[in-house]
């Protein structure tokens, strides 16, 4: 399945409430980025910390055109906890850091607009 991330994507399906609930996105502090040079498409390796509840988990993002990798340590991102990990190389990504496309379809991250508890779920 191939997702339209821009702007002029149609609206999707609807779906139930419970539907909604059962995807849990969480925020977390950006504790490490590396490089992954092993990536197909340019990315970092992140480290996040999500709190006592859910721990630090590992994710990779393809971030590399809108972020130095100085810049991300100490920020806060949203991400899904509860999809399975999946293996990207020789990296298992945890989690699923969350964004939306800019004007030239690069991520841009999604974070509150005030820091908030490492842990704290979207409702």
């Amino acid at each position: 399945m191939h997702l339209n991330h821009d702007s002029t994507a149609p609206a999707a399906d609807p779906i139930a409430f419970d539907d909604f609930l059962r995807v849990d996105i969480r925020v977390g502090t950006i504790l490490s980025a590396e490089p992954f040079p092993e990536a197909r498409k340019p990315a970092y390796r992140l480290r996040i910390d999500f709190g006592p509840v859910i721990g630090v988990k590992k994710s990779s993002a393809q971030i590399v055109s809108r972020y130095a990798l100085e810049e991300l340590p100490g920020r806060q991102v949203a991400a899904v906890v509860n999809f399975p990990p999946r293996q990207i190389g020789k990296f298992m990504s945890e989690v699923l850091t969350l964004g939306f496309a800019d004007e030239e379809g690069e991520v841009i991250l999604f974070a509150p607009d005030r820091a908030v508890p490492n842990g704290s779920r979207l409702f």
